[in-house]
């Protein structure tokens, strides 16, 4: 057995490590406030699989792998990992880390991390999904871990990089609600919980006994500003050093301004729309006059198809997001493992989507609600706004909801939507992130479908998904990968729009590390 891609990615990814080690100044003492676009909905780091609460949780806690700043898997807790043989995983564990109470990290934290995910009640989107493929845990030694799946699993090592390793003695017991007040918030990670003010800030301190490399800043203030206006208006006046997710209609201000550093990178999360393909009656479908329609026409394939042709993705990307996104009809980038190159963004063609429409017995169009978050995404509810217009334009009279996430995720997660807009991104480094969650028939005993919200089913796409995730060999397993995007995309089960570009600014003076994974770290931002 050959782990040819697995094995240059741990290659590039310790190259990368050491530029960074030589090029980071050292740890001073300095208090560094960054500012983020969304808030987090739980503390716990076992809760909901929610990029804002990860983006925290990553300060705190850590995995046994994780990625790099180009999704390339590294050592993390684990500082190897041998195959024993085609189903057995065998991890080393770092002797020298520690977790924040001054504990030991053991195999039994390990063993206890893995498991609790599957406990958790009321999730929206459990961690398990990346728990699922194991099937036993044998602790050799305090620091030696063997994990076994029950079939040849080549994906184990991405869905750690999922899995925060939390303290048994600091966390059994606890309710997730319990972690808001700081209970069981003890990881071993750079910095130290220290407090949190629900949708403000969270304060961090620096953890001195940290095994790696020590963050620059002895305390961290993440705040929480969702407002565009007001996150950049906070830069500029110095209320904070650094901010994520720069406004789109202030890029050249800020790229002009010599006062501040601007980042930006092509992001493997992918915006999309998700529509009922399953309900004979949806909620949202209506006639022109706002009647419940008795069929839903989303469930027509030609009907997707129209509304996938009548978005015109160039427009979003001049007009919306001021260059900031690149349109696709993928669910990763060129660059990620199992992107399927034949699959173009559609050609905008409102003609041929009025004709579709037509021949689905659609020929007046009509009344549609598009929901959308309002706070989590670049654009999200201008987006849905440009959408909405577009498919006005072909008869498709359709009005736009927006929610805060945490409002949007509760009402999405019950099947409350018609057709809903959404990001996924590609947590494994490949398209089996958006392919599991995104689109497999909904299975939660096996990870499947977590965001699933409409709950779409296409069996021969997840025959092919299976097939993909039991392949050792890359060239077949990417070309089932692209094979599986392929009928999803066809099929209309999800219509995707772009890669975000995500984008940073700072204070000059402070340099940043910018992620495929669209995540900021305080740790990763340096004073030159």
């Amino acid at each position: 057995m050959s782990w040819p891609r697995m094995g240059l990615r741990v290659l590039l990814a310790a190259s990368c490590l050491l530029l960074f080690a030589s090029v980071a100044p050292p740890a001073a003492a300095q208090e560094f406030k960054l500012a983020m676009s969304s808030p987090p909905t739980s503390m716990d780091p076992h809760f909901y699989n929610l990029f804002p609460n990860i983006n925290v949780s990553d300060h705190i806690f850590e995995q046994l792998v994780a990625m790099d700043a180009d999704s390339h898997i590294i050592p993390a807790l684990a500082e190897s990992w041998t195959l024993v043989n085609n189903l057995t995983w065998e991890f080393k564990l770092r002797k020298g880390a520690k977790f924040h109470d001054g504990s030991p990290l053991t195999a039994e934290d390990v063993a206890w991390s893995l498991d609790r995910p599957a406990t958790i009640v009321g999730s929206p989107g459990k961690f398990d999904t990346y728990t699922k493929a194991i099937i036993n845990k044998k602790i050799i030694d305090p620091y030696t871990i063997q994990l076994t799946t029950r079939e040849p699993y080549p994906l184990l090592l991405a869905d750690l990089t999922s899995i925060y390793i939390v303290s048994k003695k600091a966390t059994q017991g606890l309710s997730s609600d319990d972690f808001a007040s700081g209970k069981g918030m003890i990881g071993t990670g750079p910095f130290k919980f220290v407090r949190f003010q629900r949708d403000d800030r969270i304060e961090l301190e620096r953890n001195n006994d940290y095994w790696g490399k020590k963050p620059a800043w002895s305390k961290v203030t993440l705040r929480f500003i969702p407002n565009d206006a007001t996150r950049l208006a906070a830069l500029l006046a110095g209320d904070v050093q650094a901010i994520e997710n720069v406004p789109t209609p202030d890029l050249a201000k800020v790229r002009s301004d010599k006062g501040l550093s601007f980042y930006s990178k092509v992001s493997h999360r992918v915006i999309y729309l998700y529509p009922d393909t399953r309900r004979e009656k949806s909620p949202f479908v209506t006639d022109k006059d706002g009647q419940p329609l008795d069929k839903n026409p989303l469930m027509d394939v030609r009907v997707r198809h129209a509304l996938s042709i009548a978005i015109n993705r160039d427009a979003i990307r001049d007009r919306v997001m001021e260059g900031l996104s690149e349109p696709t009809i993928n669910l990763v980038p060129a660059a990620l493992f199992g992107h399927n190159p034949n699959l173009k963004p559609p050609k905008y063609d409102p003609e041929t989507a009025k004709k579709l429409l037509a021949e689905a017995g659609y020929p007046n169009g009509f009344g549609l609600t598009l929901h959308t978050p309002n706070n989590r995404y670049i654009n999200d509810e201008k987006i849905a706004q440009t959408i909405a217009q577009m498919w006005s334009r072909i008869g498709i009279a359709t009005k736009v909801e927006g929610a805060p996430m945490s409002v949007y995720a509760a009402r999405g997660a019950k099947s409350e939507y018609s057709i809903g807009l959404l990001g996924w991104g590609a947590q494994t480094g490949e398209v089996s992130s958006p392919l599991r969650a995104m689109v497999a028939c909904d299975n939660p005993a096996k990870g499947m479908g977590a965001v699933n919200w409409l709950k779409y089913c296409n069996p021969k796409m997840d025959a092919v998904l299976a097939k993909a995730l039991n392949s050792v060999d890359d060239k077949e397993r990417s070309g089932l990968l692209q094979q599986a995007t392929a009928i999803v995309i066809e099929d209309g089960g999800v219509i995707p729009i772009h890669q975000q570009v995500t984008t940073w600014a700072t204070k000059k003076g402070i340099v940043y590390v910018p992620r495929t994974d669209e995540r900021t770290h305080a740790y990763q931002f340096y004073p030159q």
